[in-house]
């Protein structure tokens, strides 16, 4: 695990993010986790250490680089299959208070056994549907940051996400360069929404050269009662 801990810790110090040792043994548990599941369930088709360590972790940790959230936030990660970017984002940044939120039940025993081994108290497990869970009290315009990452295009990714932030909240979307495909049809959610693109930021991931965009959105107002709407609903007819 040596390799695999400096290979973090460099990966982490060309992105200017600082990893402690407890961290880096907490991201070797989780990796430890993460294959030890994946025989079984299918979690990720990333397995080797370099692989899991930059695409997985390091990715996770660029949401940094673009937003620094303030000590004590809450943070929701809509569709976070096996705890990306929110489960890497709270080992780096402790002080948050996370929300993972997963419709694949197997998934969702994955992350409680994660949490759990990492003795996280303040992750909260949510097992169920964006659309669903944006609508009970304890979510709705609560969160100060949102994230989501490979879960769907633009457009349908802002209803899944912006109900559940504070006005002033934000909004990340990792992505690929594809996204630039995604921006000009997303000015209908964003405006229903009350989002506000505050900034695009092109990132390489070290060593490897992988590029990537992250969005940052405002969310500008509250969201519309009529909104998420049901279900399935936001894929099959966009806003």
């Amino acid at each position: 695990m040596h390799e695999f801990k400096q290979l973090l810790l460099d990966a982490a110090g060309a992105l200017g993010i600082s990893l402690t040792e407890t961290m880096c043994e907490q991201f070797a548990l989780y990796y430890r986790l993460l294959i030890e599941w994946n025989a079984k369930v299918n979690l990720t088709s990333l397995v080797r250490p370099g692989d899991v360590v930059i695409k997985h972790f390091i990715d996770s940790l660029s949401c940094l680089l673009v937003h620094k959230p303030v000590c004590g936030s809450r943070m929701v990660d809509i569709g976070t299959g096996a705890g990306f970017p929110g489960l890497p984002l709270k080992i780096a940044r402790p002080d948050l208070r996370c929300t993972l939120i997963e419709s694949a039940g197997r998934k969702v025993s994955f992350l409680h056994q994660v949490v759990g081994s990492l003795g996280f108290f303040d992750v909260d497990v949510a097992y169920g549907r964006a659309e669903e869970l944006a609508r009970r009290e304890h979510y709705r315009d609560s969160f100060d940051l949102a994230l989501a990452r490979a879960v769907a295009p633009l457009p349908v990714l802002l209803e899944y996400t912006l109900p559940f932030l504070k006005t002033g909240g934000y909004f990340i979307a990792l992505k690929g360069p594809a996204v630039e495909e995604e921006l000009p049809a997303s000015g209908n959610a964003l405006k229903a929404l009350r989002g506000l693109v505050r900034e695009i930021k092109i990132i390489f991931l070290p060593f490897i050269a992988e590029e990537r965009r992250l969005i940052l959105i405002e969310k500008t107002g509250p969201t519309p009662e009529k909104y998420p709407r049901r279900p399935g609903v936001p894929a099959r007819r966009p806003l």
